[in-house]
């Protein structure tokens, strides 16, 4: 699953923390042939014969031409089989999803919309935390209210949104998705709700729905460390989670993901291998990948890093093929971890068929069966541990970052 990053914006918003860049001018023909020829030495180094989703993240992808979008396409058919049905989602900001661009975007072959959902290639050294979600955070496409766009320094009316969500439902029907974004500075229980309402009358068959988190260093984090914003307490935040989610669930949707809801089959592939543990390369300036350079030799599972700055990865790519800046192997213990870490975010859990894959000698039965912690959270409500492997209850999937500790634990004793 190939992940090309758009690095810049018009504007930095004031709670990112993005490598996201806002520069007077874009020398667009230059960044093109640059992640196309990345994408061709990466897809070539991993060797993979069939590519199932493909993500263009960043950024704002959507200030991105068309001709763009297509020429890295052509790049990944080219390096490998792309089939006519794979999953090519854009990420789009409301500001620049005019209805002629969009169809630009359909035309070069994207077939799915991210209306303001950033997707990081990142993995955390610690646990992930529900709902608070380091992984995957958004760029609200629609709080749906103009004060809280401007509090949060988007470029766009809460109309534009709603404009850019119709276009795109016109042109991606089924598969544009929306997100919503809880806990702002002031935000009461009772707007939120209002938020969920509205929202649901204007969305496609996906959601997926994050808290704000405040990273150090933005303005907005600055501005509720002085005092001039409040922020939510802890008990407010759980509430609007699982009010989100119950509201979500009676609507119809599957809640498949701590922060990702679908309804009538719309499930994001990219999403689902990713959550997975499945390979992805990074394209694009802090692009992060996971993979097996069986192209150079290797042969055991790597964590890749790309060159933050875009003028230094361009130079890099230019010189050596790639802007590769760290790569790690990954061990054994590693790879479990992060399937253990990632696996549990979903309704579906660590399948016993994945965790072979990873784990051929030892089971999930053989690790989380025996006594221990795991055993303790069974009993206690918050697990499930049977024929179709290792999940969280719905109870356990909120609390998720409470119950990985233990587990990580567990399995690094065994």
């Amino acid at each position: 699953a190939p992940c090309p990053q758009w690095p810049y914006c018009r504007k930095r918003c004031s709670y990112c923390n993005f490598n996201a860049y806002v520069v007077p001018a874009v020398d667009e023909a230059a960044v093109r042939a640059c992640l196309v020829r990345e994408a061709q030495t990466l897809l070539r180094l991993s060797q993979v014969h069939s590519v199932t989703s493909i993500f263009f993240g960043g950024g704002t992808p959507s200030l991105a031409s068309p001709s763009t979008v297509a020429a890295v396409l052509e790049a990944v058919a080219g390096a490998a089989h792309l089939p006519a049905g794979a999953e090519v989602t854009l990420e789009a900001n409301p500001s620049s999803t005019s209805t002629s661009r969009l169809a630009g975007f359909r035309a070069a072959g994207v077939n799915r919309l991210s209306i303001g959902v950033q997707v990081r290639g990142a993995l955390p050294a610690a646990a992930p935390a529900a709902p608070r979600d380091p992984i995957v955070t958004a760029l609200p496409s629609q709080s749906l209210d103009d004060s809280e766009l401007r509090m949060l320094g988007r470029e766009h009316t809460a109309a534009e949104a709603r404009k850019a969500v119709e276009a795109a439902r016109g042109l991606f029907p089924g598969r544009t998705s929306i997100d919503l974004l809880f806990g702002l500075p002031g935000q009461s229980r009772d707007a939120w709700a209002q938020r969920l309402e509205v929202a649901l009358g204007l969305c496609d068959d996906h959601i997926s729905l994050y808290q704000l988190t405040l990273e150090r260093g933005t303005v907005l984090a600055a501005q509720v460390r002085g005092g001039a914003l409040p922020a939510p307490p802890q008990d407010l935040l759980a509430d609007m989670y699982q009010t989100a989610r119950a509201v979500l669930v009676a609507a119809g949707f599957r809640h498949y993901e701590v922060s990702n809801f679908a309804r009538k089959g719309a499930l994001s592939t990219h999403n689902l291998s990713y959550w997975r543990a499945d390979q992805y390369i990074g394209v694009g300036p802090g692009a992060h990948g996971r993979f097996v350079p069986w192209g150079e030799g290797g042969h055991s599972r790597e964590a890749r890093v790309q060159t933050l700055e875009p003028v230094t990865w361009m130079r890099e790519v230019q010189s050596q093929g790639h802007g590769t800046r760290s790569q790690a192997v990954l061990s054994p213990l590693e790879q479990l971890e992060e399937l253990l870490t990632l696996g549990l975010r979903t309704d579906e859990g660590v399948t016993h068929r994945r965790w072979r894959h990873f784990s051929p000698q030892l089971s999930l039965q053989a690790v989380f069966g025996a006594p221990g912690e795991a055993r303790a959270l069974q009993q206690q409500g918050w697990l499930v541990l049977d024929s179709g492997g290792l999940r969280c209850t719905w109870a356990g999937l909120a609390v998720l970052d409470s119950l990985l500790p233990d587990l990580l634990w567990q399995l690094q004793r065994v």
